[in-house]
């Protein structure tokens, strides 16, 4: 199994990686190699909000940073799997650190979500033995920039194959930018009920 050992550098004071619920290291931000940009910005992109051409390009960049920082992909960091919701899946994984695109550096949620058969303790260990087989998509919530938007804490949502190619709402459009805003289904209506105004359901650190 993979160590979580991570080298970081000196920035925003934050534990800089939570896997499931507990703080494994502590740190100011993770140290990485390069850096990504994205050419259009997606906060042209209101009509819908979501699933256009520059939400999708965002989303690879954003996918590439995940990878890059070992969060997702087979060679990913791994953390113990626990009971999952709908509508992720029967078991998940939950991984939070910080990242940058675009000189911003931000909070990032990546939430690796498995399918399986039986009771939880079942499919806990079908996935302790086979992740990748049983792995069915990857949720994420990255917080952007300030104004990206101001009604939703500036939050960045995709939910990605295991190959890193964008899932589909039933109308074709790809999840990815503000998914659903404006709607009664969907990521940002679900988050909305998060205790302490912070659309995170795991803790109320990231309150604007």
């Amino acid at each position: 199994m993979r160590h979580s050992y991570l080298h970081w550098s000196g920035r925003r004071s934050l534990p800089a990686l939570m896997i499931g619920a507990f703080v494994v290291m502590t740190g100011s931000g993770l140290a990485v190699a390069g850096e990504a940009s994205v050419s259009d910005d997606s906060r042209l992109e209101t009509e819908p909000p979501f699933g256009g051409p520059m939400n999708i390009e965002y989303a690879k960049v954003l996918w590439d940073r995940l990878k890059s920082n070992q969060l997702v992909g087979p060679e990913s960091i791994r953390s113990y799997p626990y009971k999952g919701n709908h509508p992720h899946g029967q078991a998940l994984e939950y991984l939070e650190t910080m990242i940058t695109i675009d000189d911003h550096e931000g909070v990032v949620m990546v939430k690796k979500n498995y399918a399986g058969e039986g009771d939880i303790d079942a499919i806990k260990a079908e996935v302790l033995n086979e992740r990748e087989k049983h792995l069915a998509s990857v949720t994420v919530m990255f917080q952007r920039q300030e104004g990206y938007d101001p009604d939703h804490d500036d939050w960045y949502w995709a939910k990605f194959q295991p190959n890193g190619e964008l899932e589909k709402n039933p109308k074709g459009m790809s999840l990815a930018g503000r998914v659903a805003k404006g709607a009664s289904e969907g990521c940002i209506a679900c988050h909305t009920a998060a205790p302490g105004g912070d659309y995170v359901f795991t803790h109320d650190r990231f309150v604007k």
